[in-house]
C-alpha cells in the first residue's frame, strides 16, 4: 500500500505542527533534497552573476531550508508560509544560524499575496504548490485559489520577473489545472520535467515569466543521459589505452585492491605502479 500524500492527511497549517516541523528540518535526507531542488530552481530562474543580488520571494518557505540557499547564493529574500510551527522553527534557525535577511510573513497563498506591484525580481516555491489543489474547507475552490496566487504574484513581480515552482502533481489533470491558471493570470511559460524516465529522480518545475515574447523556456536535465555520456567517455578512454597496450595507474590500483580483498597475493604499490616502461627494457 502506497503512503498517503501529506495534503490528503490534513491542511498544511495542521499537518506541519511543532513535531513535524522539527522533524522536517532535522532530516538530513530532506535537507539534501531541498537544497538540490532550490539550486535547480535558481538555475531555472536564470539570474547571472552580472545581474547581482536579487530580491526573491520564497513561497511556502517553511522552516527556511530553501531560503538558506537563496542567502548563500547572495540574494535577499522574503518568505511566505501558513504554518505557525514552521515559522517558529525558521525564527529559531535565524537565531542559531545567524541568517541575515530572514523575513517571513504568515499568509495563505490561496488567498493571494499582500505585496505592492513590482516588489520582487523573482520567486521560487519548493514542494508547496500542490497543497492548493486540495480543498481543505467547504469554500476552497482549487481553480480560484490557484488564480488568486498567480494573479497577485504576477502583479508583485517586476516586468521581467520570473517564478519557478517545484511541485508534486498527483496526476496529469492537476498539472493541466496549475499550468492553465498560471497562463490565465498573464504569465508565459510552462512545465519543465527533469529526469522524465526516472521514478525516483523525476522532478516537475513550473517555470513562469512576466517578460512575454522575450522569454525562452529552459531545457530539462536528464541525469541518465549525463551518466551515459560519462560511461561512454570511460569506454573510449579504455579502448584507447588498450590500443596503446597500456593500462592506467587508476585501473591497475583498483584491480590490485580487488585482488587483496579476495585474499590473493598482490605486489605492494609503489611510485612505479602503472608507470610505462622505457623501450630499452
Amino acid at each position: 500500500m502506497s503512503a498517503r500524500r501529506p495534503e490528503h492527511i490534513a491542511p498544511p497549517e495542521i499537518f506541519y505542527d511543532h513535531d513535524e516541523a522539527n522533524k522536517y528540518t532535522q532530516n538530513t535526507r530532506i535537507i539534501a533534497i531541498q537544497e538540490t531542488m532550490t539550486y535547480r530552481a535558481l538555475d531555472l530562474l536564470g539570474f547571472s552573476e552580472k545581474d547581482g543580488p536579487q530580491l526573491i520571494l520564497d513561497l511556502g518557505c517553511g522552516s527556511g531550508l530553501s531560503s538558506q540557499c537563496l542567502e548563500d547564493s547572495g540574494h535577499r529574500w522574503v518568505g511566505v508560509d501558513i504554518s505557525d510551527a514552521m515559522i517558529s522553527v525558521a525564527m529559531e534557525r535565524r537565531r542559531v544560524d545567524e541568517l541575515e535577511n530572514l523575513e517571513i510573513i504568515k499568509n495563505d497563498m490561496g488567498d493571494g499575496l499582500p505585496f505592492k506591484p513590482g516588489s520582487f525580481d523573482g520567486a521560487i516555491s519548493i514542494s508547496a504548490l500542490q497543497w492548493l489543489c486540495n480543498a481543505d474547507k467547504r469554500d476552497h475552490n482549487p481553480s480560484k485559489r490557484l488564480h488568486n496566487l498567480f494573479s497577485t504574484l504576477y502583479t508583485c513581480l517586476t516586468r521581467e520577473g520570473r517564478a519557478v515552482f517545484q511541485f508534486y502533481p498527483e496526476n496529469p489533470k492537476q498539472m493541466e489545472l496549475i499550468n492553465q491558471q498560471a497562463l490565465r493570470a498573464g504569465f508565459t511559460g510552462g512545465i519543465v520535467v527533469d529526469n522524465p524516465d526516472s521514478t525516483k529522480t523525476k522532478k516537475f518545475f513550473l517555470v513562469l515569466s512576466c517578460g512575454g515574447t522575450s522569454f525562452r523556456m529552459p531545457k530539462p536535465i536528464n541525469d541518465a543521459e549525463e551518466d551515459e555520456q560519462i560511461r561512454n567517455e570511460k569506454r573510449r578512454k579504455m579502448k584507447n589505452s588498450k590500443k596503446n597496450g597500456f593500462k592506467s595507474r587508476d585501473w591497475i590500483l583498483k584491480k590490485k585492491e580487488r585482488q587483496r580483498r579476495k585474499g590473493e597475493e598482490t605486489r605492494p604499490d609503489s611510485r612505479y605502479t602503472g608507470r610505462k616502461r622505457s623501450g630499452r627494457f
